[in-house]
């Protein structure tokens, strides 16, 4: 296959863009913004037209629905993670990844369809309905291709090397993603969602594989040879190497970020993109740090400001379940109202740090509200006894079970709805009301539902409402003549009341999986609210988090952590083979053991995250070049180690990697810590430069090391109630720039074999009287035993 054949087959499958209006143009642009977002692709919004494309998954749905009493089980059956066994009953010939497909195809000498996604993936869903189910496009498949199912977040390092392949090729990706290989998994061509047949003046997806299929067989040498040209221009690409020239990023890059952050910032509904507009808590994360700095102030007057109104705004719209809590993946339009409405852990885990820290700064106690009812809906929907579910789908079955799934049918209300279970009334100043009508007015239910159409190109949404605060409750208050305490108490009861018929409706699936990187996240939100709040249920939470992934994600022979694990009927279990931790399980889980530990004070914690960053230095270090790969190099079947240091949805591993070496080496006084830290800032020192809101959570890395961080140093028995007010008194504050350590005879017990020079640390524990000491470079000011001059001492750190 020439160059020029795999160009086409990619402008086939994608087309020009110029070939559409400027509406659909502008449409394509969304998706890629999804895809940096690591969300599922929009497709919808690519056809907005779609009323033949409605029909066509009618039409598969019905076609499905007769076929698949017969048929049986492939060998997904046999796997343990939820997006696989969704297709073991697809008449596609199914394998997972690994040796058994890869010898098929070599011996049979065909090509590879890898077919990439996850169980929470709604354009996945229409993908499996409209062609994996369809027997006719499914005998194409197994008679011409070895076909291969991948769960991206089982295997993220498969989805990496592929995804990256389909950004290069095609200019941006999403899921599900579609990639054809050749035996020796080289990638050739591919794409994202393909229609089962040809629209729009697009190819389907049978004619794809026909053509594929038939280039492979009658130009078998032209493309291995291009194969191999496009793998070593991708290997060339992604390999960073440290620039001999390269500078320490100065100060000057905290500014740098900060205006490209304030000349996208939507100042009427918060966020810093147009629609679609997603959560990623990493700005927040940045923008709170960086209000932090001394010159702040002037140099960044609206740090705080920004996250402030795009926190609330997010907080009244769509995106956020008002019935049940949590938030949704995404907002598909720029008001925050219409969600894709599929809910992740990371999201959720890295928000609860967000409010949490809003809440320190600005002492509103409806972002502590936010953030309780993120623990709440954690503990009830998502948590396994102790361990955190993965993520919930955004389609279900409409509330009367009948029918197919659609999106947001779950969280969804008519009018007649509201009005028939909130019909008792409430006595006014000026009569009597329903308490739907106070809940209407709160959330902007409408007759006709109040979904714009344009958000709604599949029509699954009409007559439907999402819930959107649009006033006050002292507006409504004013409005219906109540007192404020009041409406405080009817929109909570009526609150309930849906809350209870929404869980007779069928829920959405649960991917029940449960990964180590994202309970790691959320043992760091959970962590950092025990400490603001001062709750003791949120820290016992926590508690069990780190409990759960050392009974179940941990090999104490080997000292590694596992990625995942999965929900069985008595315990949680494992396949025959489990997947060996990535860097972001380490980076994520030992971020929240250290965050654990500043909650706790129990050393255990701290012991443990030394030892994982020390198995992680082994396993994932570039000795050559610096910086962390993001799988080991034990995986021959990986054509490319890549590093990542992007942070989208989630932080990347690198990012997260680079604080947790400065506060270890920080606590630890050790000093080859520090040294990895600062060889990543010149690894990474290229994007630090040209385009630091690529690397937010790098950026708050370096503020961190470049801010002279805090060493408090609390000094006596943890019993102590004295100690125990010194504790809370630092634990509620927000100091983003310190480490905290407790130095009772416990902890020096257990961290003083650990330390390079724990001269200072014990030399300050080993005072009988309780105190705090304040540490800069372990040089200590005198102790503080005044609980008053302790606040006035954390406060001027402020």
């Amino acid at each position: 296959m020439s160059l020029n054949i795999i160009r086409c087959l990619h402008r086939k499958a994608s087309l020009s863009l110029l070939r559409y209006p400027s509406q659909i143009r502008n449409n394509f642009v969304s998706l890629a913004t999804a895809r940096l977002h690591h969300t599922t692709a929009s497709v919808e919004s690519v056809f907005p037209l779609g009323k033949s494309r409605v029909l066509s998954v009618f039409q598969s749905k019905v076609c499905a629905l007769t076929t698949m009493a017969s048929h049986q089980e492939n060998r997904l059956a046999q796997e343990k993670s939820p997006y696989l066994l969704q297709h073991k009953t697809n008449p596609v010939d199914w394998y997972p990844w690994g040796v058994e497909a890869f010898e098929k195809s070599k011996r049979e000498n065909k090509l590879i369809f890898l077919s990439v996604g996850y169980s929470t993936c709604h354009w996945c869903h229409v993908m499996e309905r409209e062609s994996f189910e369809n027997e006719a496009i499914a005998k194409i498949m197994n008679e011409n291709f070895v076909n291969i199912k991948v769960d991206r977040e089982e295997r993220p390092d498969v989805d990496r090397i592929y995804m990256t392949f389909i950004q290069a090729t095609q200019g941006g990706g999403g899921w599900p993603m579609s990639v054809f290989l050749t035996p020796d998994l080289k990638p050739i061509t591919g794409g994202t969602y393909f229609p089962p047949t040809d629209q729009y003046g697009r190819p389907g997806f049978p004619a794809i594989l026909k053509r594929i299929s038939d280039v492979w067989k009658h130009q078998h040498a032209d493309v291995q040879r291009q194969s191999t040209a496009l793998m070593e221009a991708l290997r060339s690409g992604v390999i960073s190497t440290t620039d001999p020239d390269a500078q320490m990023p100065t100060e000057a890059t905290f500014i740098q970020c900060y205006n490209s952050y304030a000349k996208k910032f939507d100042q009427a509904q918060g966020g810093f993109e147009g629609a679609p507009k997603f959560p990623s808590p990493v700005n927040f994360n940045f923008l709170f740090r960086a209000s932090m700095l001394p010159d702040a102030k002037t140099k960044m007057p609206k740090a705080r400001e920004m996250c402030y109104k795009t926190l609330d705004c997010m907080a009244n719209g769509g995106i956020y379940d008002h019935i049940g809590f949590g938030f949704h993946r995404y907002s598909t339009d720029g008001n925050w109202h219409v969600p894709h409405f599929e809910k992740m852990l990371y999201d959720n885990a890295q928000l609860l740090s967000s409010y949490i820290e809003a809440f320190q700064l600005s002492k509103n106690p409806a972002y502590a509200e936010i953030a309780r009812n993120i623990v709440e809906y954690i503990s009830r929907d998502m948590t396994d006894p102790r361990g955190i579910y993965s993520a919930e789908d955004a389609d279900s079955l409409p509330p009367d079970g009948t029918g197919h799934k659609k999106e947001g049918a779950f969280y969804v209300w008519t009018h007649d709805e509201i009005d028939k279970a909130l019909s008792e009334t409430v006595l006014t100043s000026t009569g009597q009301i329903t308490r739907a009508e106070i809940f209407k007015r709160r959330f902007d239910v409408q007759k006709k539902g109040n979904v714009d159409p344009h958000q709604d190109p599949h029509d699954e949404l009409r007559n439907q409402n999402v819930l959107i605060i649009r006033h006050s409750v002292h507006e409504l208050a004013e409005h219906f003549g109540l007192s404020n305490q009041q409406v405080v108490d009817i929109l909570e009861d009526s609150r309930k009341v849906l809350f209870d018929i929404r869980c007779r409706r069928p829920r959405p699936h649960l991917d029940d999986k449960m990964i180590t990187a994202w309970n790691g996240l959320m043992l760091s939100g959970l962590s950092k609210a025990a400490q603001a709040l001062q709750d003791e249920s949120i820290l016992s939470k926590a508690k069990q988090i780190a409990s759960f992934v050392e009974q179940y994600l941990f090999n104490k022979e080997k000292e590694i952590l596992l990625h995942s694990v999965y929900k069985s009927e008595s315990a949680p279990s494992q396949i025959n083979q489990p997947i060996e931790g990535f860097c972001e399980d380490y980076a994520c889980f030992i971020r929240g053991l250290l965050d654990l530990y500043e909650a706790s004070f129990r050393p255990e914690y701290l012991r443990w995250a030394f030892t994982l960053q020390r198995k992680q230095d082994e396993l994932f270090w570039d000795t050559d070049d610096g910086g962390y790969f993001s799988s080991h190099s034990g995986d021959k079947t990986l054509l490319l180690r890549l590093k990542e240091e992007s942070d989208g949805a989630e932080p990347s591993p690198n990012s997260v990697s680079l604080s947790n070496l400065l506060r270890l080496s920080l606590i630890f006084d050790n000093d080859d810590w520090k040294k990895k830290a600062v060889r990543m800032f010149l690894v990474f020192s290229d994007r630090f430069e040209k385009i630091p809101r690529a690397v937010p959570e790098m950026v708050s890395a370096l503020m961190f090391h470049l801010h002279s961080p805090i060493q408090i140093v609390i000094c006596g028995e943890r019993r102590d109630p004295k100690i125990q007010e010194m504790i809370a008194t630092v634990q509620r504050a927000y100091l983003p720039f310190k480490c905290s350590v407790l130095m009772d005879k416990e902890n020096v017990e257990v961290l003083k074999p650990l330390m390079n020079d724990p001269a200072t640390f014990v030399a300050a524990g080993s005072s009988d009287a309780a105190s705090v000491h304040m540490c800069r470079n372990f040089a200590c000011g005198a102790p503080i035993q005044d609980i008053k001059q302790l606040e006035k001492q954390l406060s001027q750190l402020v």
